[in-house]
């Protein structure tokens, strides 16, 4: 029984990434929109400004599963790291910006944790992006564990020298029947609080978007025949709201970059 309802629960999850058919088309800007609180941070990034403003230069590094990516032959330029850089190029004028990942499938936070120090040291990122706690949640890590495990990650990552931003789990709503999330999304609340990081609420987002019509996240297609129309729309709106949430929490004026210019 509880091996058909793993496999359940991975199913649903792996819906959300490569299974959504429909026209590839880029979404309007206001499809992307979302209440401003969700978008809002006590925290800041001070390594991501003095990089755009002093060095003209902006390298991260995105640490994630699954949900980072998007399959198919277009795959690396569609999921939000590829559209974040491209968003960020374009807001930032003469800024460099460089954008690494190291993504795996099935990676919990612990397995993650464990290399983001020698990740850091060997790539020197001003900024690192950990997506984490969809594989904790479906292998229903101890929530006690799952925070003492972001703490230590992000102590490494400050150690070595680079901000860092969270990045919490994927909504979906055929998931919060087969599988507990809220643990998962408390912890990583608190933890970024108590350790003073930014955390982008993907999973606030992409359910404001499913509550609001944006997106229809219930009604995924089964196979992809047609293409992974909805997956890339989401992706690029993940892209650009990050963009907006990494200059908004630097902060950065992109108005000075141009005068500078």
């Amino acid at each position: 029984m509880m091996v058909r309802l793993m496999a359940l629960i991975v199913a649903a999850v792996a819906l959300l990434a490569p299974a959504w058919a429909q026209e590839t088309k880029e979404p309007a800007s206001s499809q992307c929109d979302v209440p401003a609180y969700l978008l809002s941070s006590d925290s800041t990034l001070p390594n991501v400004a003095v990089a755009v403003k002093s060095r003209q230069r902006l390298n991260i590094l995105v640490v994630g599963t699954r949900s980072s990516s998007l399959p198919g032959a277009d795959g690396e330029i569609s999921a939000y790291p590829a559209r974040l850089q491209a968003v960020l190029r374009e807001k930032l004028p003469g800024v460099t910006v460089d954008i690494r990942t190291n993504v795996q499938p099935r990676r919990t936070a612990e397995e993650a944790g464990a290399i983001l120090e020698k990740l850091v040291l060997e790539r020197k990122p001003d900024l690192v992006i950990w997506q984490t706690g969809t594989v904790d949640a479906i292998r229903s890590v101890d929530p006690d564990e799952f925070r003492a495990t972001l703490d230590e990650g992000i102590a490494s990552v400050k150690k070595a020298g680079s901000d860092l931003m969270l990045v919490n789990l994927q909504y979906s709503p055929r998931t919060d029947t087969v599988m507990t999330v809220g643990p998962y999304i408390d912890s990583m609340r608190i933890v970024a609080q108590r350790m003073d990081v930014p955390l982008f609420d993907r999973f606030g987002i992409m359910r404001d978007w499913q509550e609001t019509g944006d997106f229809d996240l219930f009604s995924v297609p089964q196979g992809s025949d047609h293409g992974l129309g909805m997956a890339k729309q989401v992706h690029e709106c993940l892209g650009r709201l990050m963009a907006k949430y990494v200059i908004d929490t630097a902060p950065i004026n992109p108005a000075e970059l141009r005068i500078q210019r």
